[in-house]
């Protein structure tokens, strides 16, 4: 980013300055009063301004023009240079925000090592706040069942538009690294990626944590819309966004445009927003608690991301995937699954979805031997074990009944947990559980067990029609 804006009432003035900049390799904007400096401020942002403090018919100085633009755009830096100059001016216009003050006539290489030096302060202080605002976080989508390919699928063909995404799906199924992946492989990748956790943030202060602010005492405040300025906008749990906020955020989706809380300037953005949610928004609609014209600009390309249950051939992928990254982030033991864990993993309820595979793992590795693999005792048991070995605690309802029923249920629940961790391959289960393929159909077909496609996949389930 080299465009520099140089701002002076003599044409003379201004258009040496520029030949010398670009002489030196730098792009020049060119204006001659208040009004043309502003419009070409606020149609791009540039790196760095030459103003002078005195500018002939002009509405505004050029002190005027330093506290505007610190104001809207305070991190761009500002040289003044003046004829006029004495050390109150310069004291001034320091006190101001510029960067520096150059008395007219000036020495030409006085000026260039000012500008060099402004542009690197410029520039180090651009990429720290990239590096402060941009979140860093998973961007792999791991797995190989269908499920996970269909939705990989569909997120490779928005990462080179701009249109909003809206991610749906359980909690802790990942919906923010969908939400990276969009961005990492994207033409903004190199831009910001700031997440909105609605839920988070105090209903009151949602504002001013969006929009920023600004107050006699600080000055201008950066709210989180500014931050994402040629980035994405990540919208964690849009439902859970106060309603009166809503109408406002609608108004930025329209315009890309907004005013910060107690000033009155608009401020330009250029965003891709991507949201995501684990309601159902149009029965949130329906109740009162989300708008309807904000969830249809939000909703332009709707993608499903499929809890882990619907995925459990992907289990012992992302656990070895945890593995790896607890070992190279944390120094945790890098050990592999035994068979009978992979096994565990795969026929557990995972109602926190990827997000508790997750701690599962990290707290087997925390608590767990320092080599060999991890065995089933060193994860958590959703089944209570008897004390005698061989034995489990039956359930409740599996208890009281008749052994034929009893029998019947268990296979029926076994079979279904063994062919949704194999994503509805018939013949994986087969070889599993000990039996022929057609023998597996039979018993299948007895049970009123159906597979039927989901998120990609195949899941079993009861054929709740034959059973009735």
């Amino acid at each position: 980013m080299s465009d520099i804006l140089i701002v002076d009432d003599e044409r003379d003035i201004r258009e040496l300055v520029a030949d010398i900049l670009q002489d030196e390799g730098y792009t020049t904007r060119l204006a001659g009063n208040s009004d043309d400096c502003m419009k070409e401020v606020q149609a791009e942002q540039p790196a760095l301004m030459v103003l002078d403090i005195w500018l002939k018919d002009s509405d505004m100085d050029g002190i005027d023009i330093l506290k505007t633009v610190k104001r809207d755009y305070p991190d761009v830096p500002i040289v003044i240079i003046s004829g006029h100059g004495n050390i109150e001016i310069a004291v001034a216009a320091i006190k101001q925000g510029a960067y520096d003050f150059i008395e007219k006539p000036f020495n030409i290489d006085q000026l260039l090592v000012v500008i060099r030096r402004a542009m690197e302060t410029s520039r180090l202080r651009r990429e720290n706040s990239a590096l402060r605002r941009k979140e860093d976080g998973p961007t792999e989508m791991v797995g190989s069942s269908s499920a996970i390919k269909v939705m990989k699928s569909n997120l490779d063909k928005v990462t080179k538009s701009n249109g909003r995404v809206m991610l749906t799906g359980p909690a802790g199924s990942g919906k923010d690294v969908a939400a990276r992946y969009i961005h990492t492989n994207s033409n903004r990748a190199n831009a910001p990626f700031i997440t909105v956790s609605a839920a988070s943030i105090e209903p009151e202060r949602m504002e001013e944590v969006l929009f920023g602010r600004i107050s006699e005492a600080k000055g201008v405040e950066m709210g989180l819309l500014e931050q994402a300025d040629g980035g994405v906008l990540y919208f964690d749990e849009i439902s859970d966004m106060p309603t009166v906020t809503q109408s406002k955020i609608l108004r930025v989706l329209v315009d890309q445009k907004f005013q910060r809380v107690g000033g009155g300037d608009l401020v330009n953005v250029d965003i891709r927003v991507i949201s995501s949610t684990n309601k159902d928004l149009e029965a949130e609609i329906e109740a009162g608690n989300f708008r309807q014209e904000l969830y249809h600009r939000l909703n332009v390309v709707p993608i499903a991301v499929p809890s882990l249950e619907e995925r459990r051939e992907d289990i012992p992928e992302i656990a070895q995937f945890f593995i790896e990254s607890f070992n190279k982030d944390q120094g945790l033991p890098l050990r592999a699954l035994s068979d009978e864990a992979h096994a565990l993993l795969q026929t557990m309820h995972w109602p926190g979805n990827v997000r508790q595979l997750k701690n599962v793992i990290e707290r087997a590795l925390i608590l767990g031997k320092d080599s060999g693999p991890i065995e089933v005792n060193e994860l958590p048991q959703q089944d209570e074990a008897a004390p005698d070995e061989g034995r489990v605690i039956l359930s409740g309802s599996l208890a009281t009944l008749p052994l034929r029923e009893a029998r019947e249920m268990f296979e029926r629940e076994y079979l279904m947990t063994q062919i949704n961790r194999f994503g509805g391959n018939i013949s994986r289960t087969a070889h599993f559980v000990g039996m022929e393929r057609s023998a597996l159909h039979r018993k299948l077909k007895s049970l009123n067990v159906v597979t039927t496609a989901k998120a990609g996949g195949r899941v079993a389930h009861v054929d709740e029609v034959e059973q009735d």
